[in-house]
């Protein structure tokens, strides 16, 4: 048996995911799973980095826990399997993003989380830095993930959307027929916004079951300034992150409505999430989007996007083998696969690349 370990945390910042995975007959066998999260400091310091708000000092010290909190990580996951180590053919770190910008003239991305400490400290084969080689061939290097969700997910019989909503929401058009090409791109925000408001508004890092959002209101002024930025007009290849979709966005809005309730902004918030993913979706009504990522757990969103989103049916990956939670560390444990195995893990379709294109940089145990 060949098994892999991916790794990911995605832009909410609130932790690591781990899975231990195998792959045959197109499913993925899940072994064992292990979820870290962040501790305050390291993801608040995060967060300032991404907003620009480091030094090189700063930049360099968080590789190095981030990059010890992943080994970490899959050292616990070991323990918990019955996976002989020697069977784990290699490691798909996805890193922490801190910066993400495809477009200009100098486009780059940036993931923290040394992997070389990751091989070190596990002894196994580690693959990293999976996105850059995309944008050197003139792609976006995001999302990654649709190359995945065609492998598993694909059906002859009917359109499925795959929906991730983790900080940034991105979707993959898988369609029935294998002539089509698949599409995928970044919607615009998920949880980001969300999370960003409800820790400036109370403290707490998410709102839990979207209940703070339900105690508010749309309001559709505010609604509409959002909905005109400009990113939610552009034709993909795109994709997109905290750089752009953050708590100062939400606050240079907030600027021309004064005195809003706190709460109404955070249902604002929601149903932007909502309306953008329905406004950029296919236009194929016999659909089924599989929704998964942390907001996926929303149960406010999902209502939401149910409502949006008709008269497609919205439903969990969970109805289709695989728990929400790990599509995404799955994705990456197999681009590692794809990686050792000679073969390209993204599709060039989705990113605008000029090509297939073999991802990652490999460490070896």
């Amino acid at each position: 048996m060949d098994a892999w370990i991916g790794l990911m945390s995605g832009t909410s910042m609130d932790g690591i995911d781990a899975i231990l995975v195998s792959f045959a007959d197109q499913k993925v066998q899940i072994h064992a799973t292990h979820s870290t999260p962040y501790p305050n400091d390291i993801r608040e310091r995060l967060a300032g980095l991404s907003q620009n708000h480091g030094s090189p000092d700063e930049l360099g010290e968080l590789d190095h826990l981030v990059g010890n909190l992943f080994a970490d990580t899959v050292l616990e996951l070991l323990t918990k399997s019955d996976v002989a180590q020697d069977q784990i053919r290699a490691i798909g770190s996805h890193g922490q993003t801190i910066r993400h910008q495809p477009d200009g003239g100098t486009p780059f991305t940036l993931q923290i989380g040394d992997p070389t400490l990751i091989a070190e400290r596990t002894g196994i084969t580690t693959v990293a830095d999976f996105r850059r080689r995309d944008m050197a061939a003139g792609g976006q290097g995001a999302p990654l993930v649709p190359a995945f969700h065609k492998a598993f997910f694909a059906d002859s019989c009917e359109d499925r959307c795959i929906l991730n909503l983790g900080g940034i929401a991105n979707l993959s058009h898988l369609p029935a027929d294998k002539s089509q090409s698949v599409t995928g791109f970044d919607t615009g925000p998920a949880n980001a916004l969300m999370d960003a408001w409800c820790k400036d508004q109370t403290g707490q890092g998410f709102d839990n079951n979207g209940a703070w959002a339900s105690e508010g209101e749309v309001d559709q002024s505010l609604l509409s300034d959002l909905l005109s930025d400009a990113y939610f007009q552009r034709q993909p290849p795109k994709s997109t992150g905290t750089e752009k979709f953050n708590l100062e966005w939400v606050q240079t809005n907030l600027a021309r409505h004064p005195n809003l309730n706190a709460a109404d902004v955070q249902r604002t918030l929601l149903e932007l999430t909502a309306i953008t993913v329905a406004q950029q979706l296919p236009e194929q009504p016999r659909m089924t989007i599989f929704a998964c990522g942390g907001g996926a757990r929303n149960p406010v969103l999902m209502r939401e996007l149910q409502r949006t989103c008709s008269p497609c049916k919205v439903t969990t990956t969970a109805a289709i083998g695989l728990d929400p939670q790990w599509v995404e560390p799955s994705a990456f444990a197999w681009l590692a696969r794809q990686t050792l195995t000679g073969q390209p893990g993204n599709l060039p379709e989705v990113t605008g690349a000029s090509g297939e294109r073999i991802l990652g940089a490999v460490y070896y145990s």
